[in-house]
């Protein structure tokens, strides 16, 4: 059976996704930073499903992680027709607060590591009789969000790109989905430091790893090109477009404040 890769699957959207497209039949190959979390999910994993679920511990923020993760496919000979661009993180509070080094790093899993495994993993994917890309980007890649600017930046490119690339690969055997929750219960805001009104606001809308994981699983087989979670986030996304910008994102910063 062909493998799913999925990068960030030790846990939250991740591993849920894992958890989704094994219980379709996909044998797995799951990419994250923790070798003890992806051990213990590679072992739940196999033995609700019975499915080969192999891991590899790497930091995609590494300068060549994605070339890492291609040549270790190469090397153990799996053919991959799922890739899943899950991994990414932000970083909450004013630009400066956060030195260029940790600036670079959230850009490249957010970004680069994401367009050098798909470009990587593209010429395999088109021999194949179906494959399929998913990219995860956000709700706040509809607009500029003031203490959340880089992180919001990287998602909009996310969005873009996999826009961009849908219809490229549109007469061909790839389909690119690119789906955007707003807050989730995962652990973002913590890494991202986001602060208690933050967190609050947040845990008001949040929805499961589990319902954001289905919904994307469901709309990548159906080739769907864009996917917003929930109703909510939906109508958040028709406000950014239709309120004048400066109004949008000073309620945005308020947030974050």
């Amino acid at each position: 059976m062909p493998f799913a890769l999925i990068t960030g699957a030790s846990k939250g959207i991740g591993k849920s996704i894992a958890e989704q497209l094994a219980a379709r039949g996909f044998d797995l190959l799951l990419i994250a930073r923790s070798a003890v979390l992806l051990d213990q999910v590679a072992k739940e994993i196999s033995l609700t499903t019975n499915k080969n679920c192999q891991w590899l511990a790497l930091d995609l923020a590494e300068d060549q992680a994605a070339e890492s993760v291609f040549e270790y496919c190469n090397k153990n000979q799996f053919v991959v027709s799922v890739l899943v661009n899950n991994a990414g993180y932000g970083l909450s509070g004013r630009f400066e607060k956060y030195s260029v080094q940790e600036h670079t790093d959230m850009l490249r899993v957010n970004i680069i590591t994401l367009t050098k495994l798909t470009r990587l993993f593209l010429p395999s994917l088109l021999k194949q009789p179906a494959a399929y890309i998913l990219n995860i980007s956000s709700s706040a890649s509809y607009q500029a969000v003031p203490l959340l600017s880089a992180y919001a930046a990287s998602k909009a490119y996310v969005l873009s790109f996999s826009r961009g690339l849908f219809q490229e690969l549109k007469n061909t055997t790839v389909s690119v989905t690119c789906i955007c929750p707003g807050p989730t219960d995962t652990n973002f805001v913590n890494r991202a430091n986001v602060g208690t009104k933050g967190q609050k606001a947040a845990e008001r809308f949040n929805m499961s790893p589990q319902t954001v994981a289905r919904i994307a699983v469901d709309s990548l087989f159906r080739r769907k090109p864009e996917v917003i979670t929930g109703s909510l986030n939906k109508l958040s996304a028709f406000f950014a477009w239709l309120l004048p910008k400066s109004i949008v994102e000073r309620i945005a910063m308020k947030l974050y404040d």
